[in-house]
């Protein structure tokens, strides 16, 4: 296994389409490993492949507290539950150090494949229903600072910014 690099914001290659995947095959399920084990290492709860410049349609997460519990969902199809929405405070490992508040559906249904292939569902709230919107966001070249104001948007941007120039000297 490997630690992957993760895209931190404004890389505009973080506003990829991400593609689906046509066959979960040796070299996917590498993939997997490889996005999970930099997920646990960063530390994080979830990654999409987005996150680190593979443009396919590959979201992993685990949010129990002993890291032992991953999901893996290949060409995620996302579905509502309820119109009610929440806000919920969210970060991001491609925004590190910043969190804020976003509104979503409090009840999802996910259906995808797994790491083996099938075909699974499964029905999500609270944390685990805002991880998967959050992930499945990557695939679209969408992150959480899109749902802030511009204002802030532009302040965490620039923040971040100076901090990379900083780290590249």
């Amino acid at each position: 296994m490997a630690l992957l690099n993760i895209l931190e914001f404004p890389d505009p290659r973080l506003r990829t389409l991400a593609s689906p995947v046509d066959q979960v095959d040796d070299q996917i399920r590498q993939l997997v490993d490889d996005m999970l084990e930099t997920m646990y290492a960063a530390p994080g709860i979830g990654l999409a492949a987005t996150q680190v410049n593979v443009h396919r349609q590959i979201v992993v997460m685990d949010l129990s507290e002993e890291k032992n519990s991953p999901l893996v969902f290949i060409n995620p199809r996302l579905e509502a539950l309820t119109d009610q929405l929440e806000p919920y405070q969210e970060g991001c490992l491609s925004v590190p150090g910043f969190y804020e508040n976003v509104d979503r559906p409090q009840r999802v249904r996910i259906r995808a494949l797994d790491q083996d292939g099938a075909p699974c569902e499964l029905d999500a709230e609270g944390l685990l229903a805002v991880c998967i919107q959050h992930e499945c966001d990557h695939l679209s070249g969408k992150l959480f600072v899109d749902y802030l104001s511009t204002l802030k948007r532009n302040r965490i941007r620039k923040k971040l910014e100076k901090q990379q120039r900083h780290h590249s000297e």
